[in-house]
């Protein structure tokens, strides 16, 4: 996936545009606020949102949570695990 930042002048806003493999464009504009804003492109159009899906803080991270190959639950409890194996031969 080909991503590209800029902020927008003026309002400090942060724009990340990305293009799939399969050309797909979608962006997430970040807020000074913390909101952020999912942008879904139409290919006919590629500089006007379709749509835009407004988060806050939480729900962004929740997502960002979702999309990630590994949820952070499972990270942790991965952790936990070999910590326990790490005082285990310590001792």
């Amino acid at each position: 996936m080909d991503v590209t930042r800029a902020t927008l002048p003026g309002v400090a806003t942060v724009v990340h545009q990305c293009v799939t493999r399969d050309g797909q464009r979608f962006g997430v504009l970040v807020e000074k606020s913390g909101r952020r804003r999912l942008l879904v492109y139409d290919s006919a159009e590629p500089d006007t949102p379709l749509q835009a899906i407004t988060l806050d803080q939480r729900e962004a991270d929740q997502l960002a949570d979702i999309l990630h190959s590994r949820p952070v639950l499972d990270r942790l409890a991965h952790l936990e695990r070999r910590f326990a194996e790490f005082v285990e031969a310590a001792r």
